[in-house]
């Protein structure tokens, strides 16, 4: 399966294939220096096959977690293409999850004013979500993705091989950004995951990241429209910076107060059978010092997601402290 992602001067495809990362080179422009970049928890196999079918690929494995993704990783980065003599004709391979593509495609932006960067996804979050769509950041300590750039890959490869080796935890993580897009955009593919309809990853994902094309096709830059992918992130990224825990199981958390009465009485049970949690208890008054410093916030209101029927939501400019009394609902 092939989705194509029409972005003016940047349009690229999005790969699905289960295998499709034992043949990256057939796939993709390889034949240069690549810098494939990837983190201890994912299976080395898979970093190693990808380098092993590039002309010549330093291997840089980062320590798993959204802490690895910060200024002094970026600059590592950045001097190990530069003493290995990368020009502007090379590349970088992200194999991984979000955290590595995301690190790993800033680095592409900003060495030599941009670079060609592959993306190849390897967790159920990564491919539903961060896959697409060219965000590409580091934290500086506690504010999440506020140093970053725009830069669209050449092409994402999605093996859905890759997700037979996850966790259960990672799993329902992924699940959080599928669900989202369900929310936001597709009602049917919620009801599939409320239904329990006999569908595969691959059939969800597929749905879930045509929502997101379709959104970032319209919104690039994130001017408005776009903005509705960040549903459940406002919230979410406050308990991410707080408490540390998956991306996904916080985006579940703050989704369940950013939507009405019917549609948290369909979203609650839905989160429960993908693992994931609808309660928490941590520092309330940390967890809102961390959503001030969004950068959703605009003249002292919070642009936040709201979902009042589901397959369909609106953004609301939203009072910070309407969004400290959501928090207090969890």
């Amino acid at each position: 399966m092939i989705i194509g992602i029409d972005i003016a001067d940047r349009g690229y495809d999005v790969i699905i294939e289960r295998g499709c990362l034992n043949k990256a080179a057939e796939l993709l422009n390889l034949d240069r220096k690549c810098l494939v970049v990837t983190d201890d928890g994912v299976p080395t196999e898979y970093a190693a096959s990808v380098a092993n079918q590039c002309r010549k690929a330093p291997v840089i494995t980062l320590p798993q977690g959204e802490h690895s993704k910060n200024m002094a990783n970026l600059e590592m980065l950045l001097r190990a293409m530069l003493d290995l003599g990368f020009t502007r004709g090379d590349c970088v391979v992200a194999v991984g999850g979000g955290m590595v593509g995301d690190l790993g495609g800033f680095a592409a932006a900003t060495y030599m004013r941009g670079i060609d960067f592959y993306n190849i996804p390897t967790t159920l979050l990564s491919q539903a979500d961060s896959s697409i769509g060219g965000k590409t950041a580091v934290n500086l300590e506690a504010a999440k993705n506020i140093v970053g750039a725009f830069w669209q890959p050449k092409a994402v490869l999605i093996d859905t091989a890759s997700l037979d080796t996850l966790p259960e935890d990672q799993i329902a993580s992924g699940m959080a950004e599928i669900i989202k897009a369900g929310m936001i955009a597709d009602r049917e593919l919620f009801e599939m995951i409320e239904n329990d309809a006999d569908v595969t990853y691959e059939d969800m994902l597929i749905r879930a990241l045509k929502v997101k094309k379709d959104v970032v096709e319209a919104d690039e830059r994130e001017g408005n429209l776009r903005r509705i992918l960040n549903f459940g992130h406002t919230i979410g990224h406050g308990i991410e910076s707080v408490t540390g825990m998956l991306h996904g199981h916080c985006v579940a958390l703050g989704m369940i107060p950013m939507c009405s009465d019917d549609a948290r009485k369909r979203l609650v049970p839905v989160l429960e059978s993908a693992g994931l949690p609808t309660g928490i208890s941590c520092d309330k008054d940390a967890v809102f010092e961390a959503v001030l410093s969004d950068k959703k916030m605009k003249d002292g209101k919070i642009g936040a997601v709201w979902v009042d029927e589901i397959g369909s939501c609106e953004i609301v400019e939203t009072d910070p402290a309407d969004i400290r009394k959501r928090i207090e609902e969890l």
